[in-house]
């Protein structure tokens, strides 16, 4: 009865999102419609360049992101700095690769699980998760779904509030090293979260657009259209 009612709700709530975000828009009306425009193609094999490009570009979401990088990086160095001295160094050592190697890697599927979750929840079907170990990038995206802004902000920052909204908890609630290694952690990860933000300042500095995106994962593009009125 209890995962009836679990699958009820999370059903329902799948239907306030969906309804919530705009009237659904296919492939085929962004690109037969004189209401749409397209105005950016991204090639995967250029999404390295293109993150480096908006992470450069100056806006109050740049801004921000910098500084909470800042703030969890200054955190990680004092908790280091308080630790020095009153712990073995040998444990010092391996908190240290815990934080920025071992815990990193491990967290991957789960941030790129909690990319899936908000799209499915938005409707999108096939969902599609992939890797270009060349540039060292993870994505998930949704093969021939249109996400309205609303959408795609929610699924690119969804990993990044959650994930860090953990680790501040964790940190302050866990003992000894475990603060050195998670704060080192949280640094760590608001970094692997630069390609949804790079992502993201494209819209902050087009927000006078109205932009829908859509992926052709076996072509491996993306397009961003413009909503003319």
């Amino acid at each position: 009865m209890g995962k009836l009612r679990f699958g009820f709700e999370l059903h329902r709530f799948k239907t306030k999102f969906v309804k919530s975000t705009d009237m659904a828009i296919s492939v085929e009306d962004l690109e037969n419609s004189t209401n749409f425009r397209l105005f950016l193609t991204v090639s995967y094999k250029d999404l390295m360049q293109f993150v480096f490009d908006y992470l450069k570009k100056k806006s109050g979401l740049t801004f921000f992101y910098w500084s909470f990088c800042l703030v969890f990086l200054s955190v990680a160095i004092f908790t280091r700095v308080y630790a020095a001295g009153k712990f073995p160094e040998s444990k010092i050592l391996f908190h240290t690769a815990l934080g920025m190697i071992i815990l990193p890697v491990i967290i991957i599927p789960v941030h790129e699980f909690l990319h899936v979750i908000p799209y499915y929840l938005s409707g999108a079907k096939n969902i599609r998760v992939g890797m270009d170990l060349k540039q060292y990038l993870f994505y998930v995206t949704a093969h021939r779904y249109v996400a309205t802004p609303l959408q795609f902000s929610t699924v690119a920052l969804t990993p990044f509030l959650i994930i860090s909204a953990g680790l501040i908890v964790a940190a302050i609630l866990l003992p000894g090293l475990w603060k050195w290694s998670l704060s080192l952690f949280l640094f760590v990860h608001a970094t692997m979260c630069a390609g949804d933000i790079a992502l993201l300042n494209l819209y902050w500095i087009n927000k006078n657009k109205k932009i829908y995106t859509w992926d052709d994962v076996d072509k491996k593009e993306a397009y961003f259209y413009e909503k003319l009125y």
